[in-house]
């Protein structure tokens, strides 16, 4: 078997794959961590998991009824952003009872996929690629949608830091500084949703989670300032699949697996060392 690093020279599609996961790092750094700082993980699992009714109802139009235009991808991007609007309108206007309609869009977001599904003929592996990821499956058309992705978010992130900082620490102070508050909650969450549906592409349904939280997370343990915090969350990620595409390859085990396992074990050391190190640095009474 050639080394890795000979493979990424012969190998395009390898090489395409380690691009996508450098290119999804950025998105997942920089938009992790505001869902991190704002604490709306739940709501970032029910637009992931609500994707899959565009997913399945596309992939019915394409295989049952012959619409060639019906891309999975591009029904995974409407449904995400519609749940994402419909989850801010809820969060805007009947906050009390935010937690079970969330699970309610969660709940009928699978259950509508799962429905267009059973009616679509044959076995589709297109499908188990989005819901477990295979980053290998990544074709050029994604890598330039990826790096667009990339360079949008972190133009309009410099333009609207400040401000969705102030949205993210005190909505009530941020309404008080004349601030459009429930404009930049929905566009977060529309952020939310579109760098879910393309990181969807490089670890699945199942495991995006994972690549959007765990970095900020982790990056969250070394830093209270959220600038340095995306920068770091960016370059956790990066690490995370660097070292886990070599290891993938030798091993021959699932990247986006591999990905959600070893930063899930990154995460949960990291708890351990900052407790064992704030016992040990804690002052003995005497």
């Amino acid at each position: 078997m050639p080394s890795f690093f000979e493979a990424l020279s012969t190998n395009p599609l390898l090489l395409a794959a380690l691009f996508a996961g450098l290119a999804a790092s950025v998105v997942s750094g920089i938009i992790g961590s505001y869902v991190v700082v704002k604490r709306i993980v739940f709501i970032g699992g029910s637009i992931s998991h609500a994707v899959l009714s565009g997913i399945g109802f596309c992939i019915w139009l394409e295989r049952a009824k012959g619409v060639t235009w019906a891309d999975p991808l591009l029904g995974a991007l409407v449904a995400a952003i519609l749940s994402a609007l419909i989850i801010g309108w809820i969060h805007l206007n009947y906050r009390q009872r935010e937690d079970s309609a969330i699970a309610a869009i969660w709940s009928i977001g699978m259950a509508v996929g799962i429905l267009f599904i059973s009616q679509t003929p044959g076995f589709n592996v297109e499908l188990t690629n989005f819901l477990i990821g295979n980053i290998l499956w990544v074709s050029k058309t994604d890598l330039y949608i990826l790096a667009a992705l990339d360079i949008g978010i972190i133009l309009l992130i410099l333009c609207l830091h400040k401000r969705l900082l102030a949205i993210c620490f005190d909505e009530e102070q941020a309404r008080l500084q004349g601030l459009p508050v429930h404009s930049l909650y929905l566009l977060l969450l529309i952020l939310i949703a579109v760098s879910i549906v393309l990181l969807i592409q490089v670890v699945g349904i199942v495991l995006v989670m994972t690549m959007l939280t765990i970095p900020a997370a982790i990056a969250n343990l070394m830093t209270t300032s959220l600038s340095r915090m995306m920068i770091f969350a960016i370059l956790i990620s990066s690490s995370f699949c660097l070292s886990v595409n070599y290891a993938a390859y030798y091993l021959d085990w699932p990247t986006g697996a591999t990905i959600a396992l070893i930063a899930g074990v990154v995460y949960v050391l990291s708890l351990i060392f900052l407790r064992t190190r704030r016992a040990v640095s804690k002052p003995v009474a005497s």
